[in-house]
């Protein structure tokens, strides 16, 4: 995430939910200028005169009036504990404005597109899919999710209602540190070097029918990028049209 440099909005807390002791989303509600689904903006608390601020991305599609962010709660950090101690009413800062480039209308259209995530950086995705947008871009949508735990995955009821709405929604999930009953076990970089996402969904990704947008801590984004190029795909450049676009997420 790039910063951007912030107009300074008051926001009010709605809701907090807690997914389990580290992970919770929050919800405000506050009057910002319009943004595209999978940009970020920043959150801010002023302690002792000083703005400690941070990027988050949006949860929520661009239509919906309440503002939905997830957040890991990091111990020892500045902001997100903080954060996680807000109550309804509580009020915050967010920028007014908001940033970045992983959106739809960076991504040429293809037969497949591959979402990939860890933890919280399924954020961006989840407002991608819940804009009406993506739906008519592509005719198969293949979100991946990799966490360590069952408890990280969150955003499952919200998951399974689009894909009830919407059958070329297909969702697997990959637990790194426990069995995974549902999905896949292991990291999204291994599956997708060995090809187990394209098994797993019975499909074969090509760079004559997918696209990749990439979204998680830049490590993964590092090594996942470099497998695709391994396999042919090419990074996505406006002046160049390639396969693969990412986030780096943290």
């Amino acid at each position: 995430m790039e910063w951007i440099m912030a107009n300074w909005k008051t926001a009010t807390v709605k809701e907090i939910v807690w997914w389990n002791k580290r992970l919770f989303s929050l919800i405000v509600q506050a009057q910002i200028e319009p943004f595209k689904a999978g940009q970020f903006t920043k959150l801010a608390l002023v302690n002792e005169g000083n703005r400690i601020a941070r990027a988050y991305s949006f949860v929520n599609p661009p239509s919906h009036a309440d503002l939905e962010f997830y957040l890991i709660n990091v111990e020892d950090g500045l902001l997100s504990p903080p954060l996680g101690q807000l109550k309804a009413g509580d009020q915050l800062q967010i920028a007014s404005q908001a940033s970045g480039f992983f959106t739809l209308d960076e991504v040429p259209a293809a037969e497949q597109l591959w979402l990939l995530a860890t933890g919280t950086a399924i954020g961006p995705f989840l407002s991608i899919l819940q804009n009406e947008e993506v739906w008519d871009k592509f005719k198969t949508i293949h979100l991946v999710h990799g966490v360590r735990k069952k408890e990280d995955l969150s955003y499952r009821d919200l998951i399974n209602q689009l894909m009830e709405r919407h059958s070329q929604l297909k969702y697997v999930s990959l637990l790194s540190q426990e069995k995974n009953l549902d999905g896949l076990n292991g990291r999204i970089t291994t599956a997708l070097e060995q090809k187990s996402l394209e098994q797993y969904f019975a499909v074969q990704a090509t760079p004559n029918n997918s696209q990749f947008m990439i979204c998680g801590n830049p490590a993964m984004v590092k090594e996942s990028c470099q497998i695709l190029l391994n396999q042919g795909f090419r990074r996505n450049r406006r002046s160049e049209p390639g396969q693969i676009t990412v986030e780096q997420y943290w």
